[in-house]
């Protein structure tokens, strides 16, 4: 991101009224300056015996010079706007309005430039994205269009070991292509829940199942433990899945082979705790919060600070997007060992109309 820039210099104009309040005042202050300027050159000089004819021109030119001095002092946030919101015409959101005064001008341009910083973010999150898609879209693609040619050509036979590598790749631009219609929901609010009620160790039972298939090579070991076993909650069971599949995937990716993965469900006094435990690198605590942007992704386990590789780099962004949803919070517990996925929900959703994020945020 480009570093912000005043559209103009501070030095290249002077802003005598900017500690007055209010835009009245400073008229008020422009009118009694000049006034008082010209009454008084007036009366210095028939009091010193110069002809009015000379003394009357002279206090006009004179008033008039301060008035455009403090004139263009009170317009020049206005000025630095127009030309600001002309480079952001152009592309370029990097210009900032100086914002000194404290009357509804400087008001105009602070709020200016929080708009013109918000957009900046906004294009660059919009150009990442459209990178990072492109780049995601473009590896399966050019795997699976390799694999389809080497069919086709007889290089490589029919068997089901290249069919299998085949579906994979058309897998994964599937999830990709549902992550981005998720997203696209997100940004335009366009989901609501459809609530009903959820037996939690039937429906992590049922998670771990399917994670089971993700890397079977792995043979990992999948433990529900919900207490009390009864435990239920009102969510929309598919949007659920929704989270708890993308969380068992990235700890099924992340687990060492042989390992265990846990789903434990609980009562806390802030609502209804589900864990999701493995024994993988885990996530360093300066990167916990950034794994739920979008597209967050790393290549280093824990140690080297960084965030463990794999995924799209939406799905975490999308856990966060159907956990608020639902009223409820998700974060990286702090644990010793390994990671913690810890979803707090409540009993029954708070809202069941979806939230609007405040403004373009990494996934």
């Amino acid at each position: 991101m480009s570093t912000p820039r005043h559209s103009r210099s501070r030095w290249a104009d002077v802003r005598p009224l900017d500690f007055a309040r209010s835009i009245k005042v400073k008229l008020g202050i422009l009118v009694a300056a000049t006034v008082t300027l010209a009454a008084s050159i007036t009366w210095f000089g028939l009091t010193n015996g110069f002809d009015v004819q000379v003394t009357f021109p002279v206090a006009i030119l004179i008033s008039l010079a301060l008035t455009q001095l403090l004139a263009r002092g009170m317009t020049s946030p206005l000025r630095e706007m127009t030309a600001a919101a002309r480079a952001m015409a152009g592309g370029d959101y990097s210009q900032r309005v100086r914002a000194t005064s404290k009357d509804e001008v400087g008001q105009l341009a602070v709020a200016f430039n929080r708009m013109a910083e918000d957009l900046e973010q906004a294009d660059t999150l919009r150009r990442e994205m459209v990178a990072n898609v492109s780049h995601e879209l473009r590896t399966p693609v050019t795997a699976l269009q390799a694999q389809l040619e080497n069919l086709v050509d007889g290089v490589t036979d029919p068997d089901e070991v290249a069919l299998e590598s085949a579906l994979r790749q058309t897998e994964r631009l599937g999830k990709l292509v549902t992550y981005l219609l998720d997203l696209s929901r997100l940004e335009a609010g366009a989901a609501a829940l459809d609530v009903s009620e959820v037996r939690l160790a039937e429906f992590l039972t049922t998670v771990a199942d399917a994670a089971r298939h993700v890397r079977p090579d792995k043979s990992l070991r999948f433990t529900v433990d919900v207490a009390p076993p009864s435990l239920t909650l009102h969510a929309d069971e598919q949007r659920l899945h929704q989270v708890f599949a993308n969380l068992a995937e990235n700890a099924v990716r992340h687990s060492p082979r042989g390992g265990t993965i846990r789903f434990e469900a609980y009562v806390m006094p802030g609502g209804v705790v589900i864990d999701v435990v493995d024994e993988g690198p885990g996530i360093a605590a300066g990167d916990r919060e950034r794994v739920f942007d979008r597209f967050a992704r790393g290549n280093n386990p824990a140690q080297t600070g960084q965030i463990p590789t794999g995924g799209t780099g939406l799905g975490l962004s999308i856990v966060r997007w159907a956990v608020t949803l639902h009223g409820g919070t998700v974060e990286v517990a702090d644990t010793p060992t390994g990671c913690t996925m810890r979803v707090t929900l409540p009993p029954r959703p708070t809202s069941v109309e979806p939230p609007r994020p405040p403004s373009p945020e990494g996934p």
